[in-house]
């Protein structure tokens, strides 16, 4: 089984994630997460938790300052996504990144429309009306979780387009004599010209052919029906047995696999944040289950495995010296979610005693939570971003209350007795290994001299 897995089965799919495509997804979505972070605070800050507190920063108007703030961050996270993507791919061919990064953002506007048809009546706010539209605007809706897929497209192109005009030596050349930040800019001048004008005639196509935008269409027929995928039983075995089962052959799998999926987890973290914002969040009205923060604090808490339960037994039950000395150096970084010293120390990776509960505990959360969410149990997670390294209960009730709270706490002692009787059997064998190893005692000794005599 093992080689199969590792000569049939590994190659194809390590070729698949070091794709120059892949590659860009994955660096690029690393730049819009500090700002994620940053306008999470913001947003908690804006609504808070506490509904007399939230009350107070609306009456004396710090809360929609707060939200601005989170707007002008979280909110146009795809923003920093095209960037990051094209910036990526640049860069990993050799050539200066930054022009490309701009470029895509321009690309990425220029596909968007530039009217919003839904303006809201100033003396109530809850009445809008589609009679009257705003022209000459950037809607900042195509710039957050709307956006993400085209973020990607138009990303991967760019990136992709930048560098075939770059290879074939098809830019301004400029002496030596000029600064180089100078060379650059007329270096990105034709290749810049060039995309910009195959943009435009996409998006006159799109406009005289079809009355929409490429932007929209692509919402309407990708990211929709990818998000609907991705908020179903399948998206529940995407992020919660194929990080584990890569990560086994000691392959990063949450790292792969978030890279693959974080785009479209993001997509949905945004709308039910929008509909949070609105008071509205419910799976009636769109809400979605499978997103950034149930990956993050329902799937990886802890660590890849839900490893917790694992390190717990270490700590407390475990005979073994070798499981002892670990749950000890272990404990501190599980609580931030970090669990390498055990995945590679203990070993968990390709260790088949610990393979089943490994592979099965998140699979158990992942699955509790989604019918917890989708029979009403708890709510539909917030949409709040949390950092990965946020320590369980806290991640829980920032993003779903003391109800996300308390199923994060249970889930933590499932993950206990889903390891309990294959923690047992493997510290029983690294006992005996320990005891067969040992230095024999002066009464070990003693007691074979007179066997022998």
């Amino acid at each position: 089984m093992n080689t199969f897995i590792n000569e049939k089965l590994l190659p194809p799919v390590m070729k698949f994630v070091n794709t120059k495509a892949v590659t860009a997804i994955k660096n690029g979505m690393l730049y819009p997460i500090p700002f994620i972070v940053i306008g999470a605070i913001f947003l908690i800050l804006g609504q808070f938790p506490y509904q007399p507190i939230a009350d107070y920063l609306d009456k004396i108007g710090l809360g929609p300052i707060f939200l601005q703030a989170n707007n002008a961050s979280f909110g146009i996270m795809a923003l920093f996504a095209v960037f990051g993507i094209a910036y990526s791919w640049v860069r990993d061919e050799g050539y200066e990144g930054v022009s490309a990064g701009l470029l895509a953002v321009v690309v990425d506007i220029l596909l968007q429309p530039d009217t919003i048809k839904s303006v809201t009546n100033i003396a109530d706010p809850d009445k809008t009306s589609t009679a009257w539209q705003v022209s000459g605007v950037i809607d900042k809706a195509w710039l957050g979780g709307k956006g993400m897929i085209v973020a990607i497209i138009v990303g991967l192109l760019v990136g992709w387009g930048y560098s075939w005009f770059m290879k074939k030596g098809f830019t301004i050349k400029l002496p030596e004599q000029v600064p180089a930040n100078v060379a650059a800019s007329f270096t990105a001048l034709l290749p810049g010209a060039a995309i910009v004008t195959i943009a435009t005639a996409v998006y006159g196509i799109f406009k005289l052919g079809f009355n929409t935008t490429l932007v929209e269409w692509i919402y309407t027929t990708i990211q929709t029906p990818l998000q609907h995928a991705t908020d179903g039983p399948l998206g529940v075995v995407v992020v919660a047995f194929l990080p584990v089962f890569l990560w086994f052959f000691g392959v990063h799998g949450a790292t792969i696999v978030g890279g693959i999926m974080t785009p479209l987890l993001l997509a949905n973290n945004a709308d039910n944040l929008a509909l949070y914002k609105a008071g509205k969040l419910t799976l009636e009205n769109g809400g979605h289950i499978v997103t950034q923060a149930f990956m993050d604090q329902f799937i990886t808490v802890t660590g890849s495995g839900m490893t917790i339960g694992l390190v717990v037994f270490m700590l407390v039950r475990a005979k073994s010296v070798q499981m002892k000395t670990l749950g000890k150096l272990e404990i501190v970084p599980a609580l931030f979610n970090i669990n390498e010293p055990i995945l590679f120390g203990l070993p968990l990776v390709l260790n088949p005693l610990l393979a089943v509960p490994f592979i099965l505990t998140p699979l158990i959360s992942g699955f509790a939570t989604y019918f917890a969410i989708y029979f009403g149990i708890i709510p539909p997670f917030n949409g709040m971003y949390v950092p990965w390294t946020t320590p369980a209960i806290i991640s829980g009730l920032i993003v779903g209350g003391w109800q996300g709270a308390l199923w994060q706490a249970l889930m933590l002692v499932m993950t206990g007795f889903t390891y309990l009787p294959f923690a047992r059997k493997y510290d029983k064998v690294l006992l005996a290994e320990e005891q067969g190893d040992a230095e024999p005692s002066a009464e070990d000794i003693e007691k074979l001299e007179e066997a022998t005599n």
